[in-house]
């Protein structure tokens, strides 16, 4: 899979579960006919969300994007729906062309980071595996932690 297509498949994703979150909010608080789809909503848009964001720094590391235009990227999954155009956008200045410059047989990995991101490339099914593992250690975390308001009584 190159970077392109997945970064692209995540910010699909991204956006999809932003119109699902904000489907089951509308269905909530505007027309207030259910708030039964709030918490799987918010709990998937959470996981595909932070799944972005591993998937965002990824990409910048492997394709050497600047500090401001990783953070672009990042803060795209913040704002509804931003990810696609984002997307978009590195796509037609040509920032997600090419192969993975770190895999097997590639560029050698010059920092710490690098390094990580060499590892990853060249055993996928052990780095997918442990970063499910990760990712969802984190989503289970933040549920325990609970939602960033407080329930209204």
């Amino acid at each position: 899979m190159t970077p392109r297509l997945l970064f692209r498949a995540v910010a699909i994703a991204e956006a999809v579960t932003w119109a699902f979150l904000l489907t089951a909010m509308f269905l909530k608080y505007v027309t207030r006919t259910t708030e039964a789809l709030v918490p799987p909503a918010g709990g998937v848009h959470g996981f595909v969300f932070l799944c972005f964001v591993a998937v965002t720094v990824f990409v910048w590391v492997d394709k050497r994007w600047s500090v401001g235009t990783g953070l672009l990227g990042l803060a795209s999954a913040v704002v509804p729906f931003a990810t696609i155009p984002f997307d978009v956008v590195m796509d037609r200045r040509g920032r997600l062309d090419g192969s993975w410059r770190l895999a097997a047989g590639g560029e050698v990995p010059g920092n710490p980071l690098e390094r990580v991101q060499a590892w990853v490339l060249r055993r996928p099914v052990i780095a997918a595996l442990s970063a499910l593992v990760v990712v969802t250690l984190v989503f289970v975390a933040l549920l325990v932690i609970g939602p960033p308001v407080p329930p209204s009584s």
